[in-house]
């Protein structure tokens, strides 16, 4: 079996995917399986091959899933390339291989296994996605820039991103990938990248308090109706690892 691995990017997953498919096409795809580097699940009788980022390599696979297979193919395998799920890039794999044989019709066959679970992969990061955007809190720092720490289990701070960018598109702000070490950043001109700072010195910003914290918690408590307190209903609606950034509960 040769599995090939990659970086937990999207980029870097679609070069994996033309170097897999490239292997495959000698070998089988039954030979070939993907992981995401640091996932592996290591065996003596494998072969790992390590896929690095190429520009070419990476914009031929997004230009053959849209106009070979289809927009919303190309949708089901960004956001399973987002997942944590483990068995995330080699489910796209899978998926891909009958999407490039079936065309379009492939999104819409529900009883076939790959596509029930790339399908489920997709549902589930778009909940978590909708879940933070509620969730997400910013800090005022010197009223100069906003800054929002979260730690999805996706890879899903780009898209909280474009819905702030919509409702806050003249401030300056950061959304903090805690668990990835990455933030993205909103400049009042409207431009938004990503990029890596200090850790270190982004979570220092969580501490500052500004003169909105006090009195989100205060609007917290006093629309809370004492005698309807339901902590079950409370973690169904807001789980409890998504909480540790969430101003009114710390």
């Amino acid at each position: 079996m040769y599995i090939f691995t990659c970086e937990n990017t999207f980029e870097d997953m679609m070069c994996c995917i033309y170097h897999a498919w490239e292997k495959a096409l000698k070998v089988g795809h039954g030979c070939v399986r993907l992981e995401k580097r640091g996932e592996e699940q290591i065996s003596l009788f494998d072969e790992y091959i390590y896929v690095e980022y190429n520009e070419e390599e990476y914009k031929k696979v997004v230009r053959s899933i849209k106009h070979k297979i289809s927009e919303e193919a190309y949708a089901c395998v960004y956001y399973a390339c987002l997942s944590s799920e483990q068995d995330a890039l080699d489910t796209a794999y899978r998926f891909l291989i009958k999407g490039f044989k079936i065309g379009s019709d492939i999104t819409f066959m529900r009883n076939d296994p790959d596509v029930m679970r790339i399908k489920d992969i997709r549902r589930k990061v778009l909940h978590e996605t909708r879940y933070f955007m509620e969730f997400a809190r910013f800090n005022s720092i010197d009223n100069k820039v906003y800054v929002c720490h979260l730690e999805p289990e996706s890879d899903v701070i780009y898209e909280v991103s474009l819905h702030f960018a919509d409702r806050m598109p003249s401030e300056n702000w950061l959304i903090i990938d805690d668990n990835r070490k990455k933030s993205v950043v909103h400049t009042t001109d409207g431009q938004m990248y990503f990029t890596d700072y200090d850790m270190s010195v982004l979570a220092k910003t969580e501490d500052v308090k500004d003169e909105y914290t006090d009195m989100w918690k205060i609007f917290f408590e006093t629309i809370a109706i004492k005698h309807r307190h339901n902590p079950e209903c409370q973690r169904n609606l807001m789980p409890v690892w998504m909480r540790k950034h969430v101003t009114e509960f710390q």
